[in-house]
């Protein structure tokens, strides 16, 4: 039979849009399924997304070759990427790493150091004298080093990227349509997608629906995915702070315990137009099975008793930040049991899966949906593309 397109990718985040994009340049007969960012977050009761927000954390410094691979190609396509839509969404701050000297050869410092140096990153480590210094915002234990990545790294705007993936996409010929989509189907010769009161039929599917790929009816069989509620803090920044902590870079902070590892991103400018530091960290207490769950979660500031424990570490490391208005927001962030996206097909061959982001997926996102779109188009991914670490694992 004739179908309505040749392949429809699910879900128009970061990952999603990326992977229609590099689509739109491979083949015709494209359309990208998913809904627009909810007008009021506390009033929605469908499904949400993880890039609605300003800012994100992008480097290549990482203690896995692959994710490091996938960060260092994403990046190397920021600036053509904002050129050709004319929207910008990458500032070129830096990175900081600071920690206390690595125990043992497993430490994370120690793996990163030798994937950038395969990748060719450019590394500068800051000795422990020097790092407060250089980097006077930030009130660490005299004995932490620093490791600076000046270059390719900072952070992006998530909303600002996916639209202009989004804007690229549609200019190559993509269809765009703003639905949610609640049944994928193998029919044999074809796959039948319903969305809305609508039904699409394609020749292949990619499902890249993050968090809530399992939702709904979307795959022949749920992916093992941990779906994890996270906590992210704002302090809204006024001209003080800002004098000390407007040239900062992006900032990673390890603790000696896992849960007192924190993440801090440069004031931004946010829609309501006032400017905040945003901060978060690794605790996960809370996870999710249902969409009922997932959506109530979104729908909330957070976790009141993790607000208070990053504000906690907050201050300790930015004692400046005293006084700053303090609010809270929902995360949610998915995780594999690889530790590796899945890219992969399902038991269909002609549905595929683009998810399980493990909390840093988004620098890397334009390579992964450049991978969604290389299965979906070729069947396969090599091995330089590290095709057999992506496999998908089912529930």
């Amino acid at each position: 039979m004739a179908v309505d397109f040749r392949f429809i990718v699910i879900g128009r985040g970061m990952m999603g849009t990326a992977a229609a994009r590099h689509l739109s340049s491979m083949a015709d007969g494209i359309a990208l399924i998913g809904p627009p960012e909810p007008e009021e977050r506390k009033a929605h009761r469908g499904v949400f997304a993880s890039h609605y927000d300003e800012a994100r954390i992008t480097r290549t410094f990482d203690g896995n070759l692959a994710w490091g691979t996938f960060a260092a190609r994403a990046l190397g396509r920021y600036r053509d990427i904002e050129a050709k839509s004319g929207i910008s969404f990458f500032s070129e701050v830096g990175c900081l790493f600071a920690g206390p000297a690595p125990r043992d050869e497993q430490d994370f410092l120690l793996r990163a150091l030798a994937v950038s140096r395969t990748l060719g990153s450019d590394i500068e480590t800051v000795a422990p004298a020097e790092l407060r210094q250089r980097f006077p915002y930030l009130n660490v234990a005299p004995d932490f080093s620093g490791y600076f990545e000046s270059n390719r790294a900072g952070h992006i705007n998530p909303r600002a990227l996916v639209r202009a993936q989004a804007k690229l996409a549609e200019q190559g010929g993509v269809s765009l349509i703003e639905a949610t989509v609640t049944s994928v189907r193998d029919a044999g010769s074809h796959v039948e997608v319903t969305a809305g009161d609508r039904s699409y039929s394609a020749e292949g599917v990619l499902v890249a629906a993050g968090a809530f790929s399992n939702f709904h009816a979307l795959l022949p069989r749920r992916v093992d995915l941990r779906v994890m509620a996270r906590t992210v803090v704002f302090y809204e920044i006024g001209e003080r702070e800002m004098t000390i902590f407007g040239d900062m870079p992006s900032t990673i902070v390890l603790g000696d315990r896992e849960e007192d590892h924190i993440y801090i991103l440069p004031p931004v400018r946010y829609p309501d137009g006032k400017t905040y530091l945003k901060l978060g960290g690794d605790t996960e207490a809370l996870s999710f099975s249902r969409l009922e769950e997932a959506a109530t979660w979104f729908r909330s500031d957070g976790s009141v008793a993790e607000r208070d424990h990053l504000s906690r570490i907050a201050l300790q490391l930015m004692p400046e930040l005293a006084g700053c208005p303090v609010t809270s927001a929902p995360c949610v962030a998915n995780f594999t049991p690889t530790g590796y996206p899945y890219v992969g097909f399902t038991q269909s061959p002609r549905i595929a899966v683009l998810t399980g982001g493990n909390f840093v997926a988004a620098k890397s996102s334009d390579e992964l949906g450049r991978l969604g779109a290389v299965l979906l188009k070729e069947g396969r991914l090599g091995d330089e593309d590290f095709g057999r670490e992506l496999a998908p694992v089912f529930a």
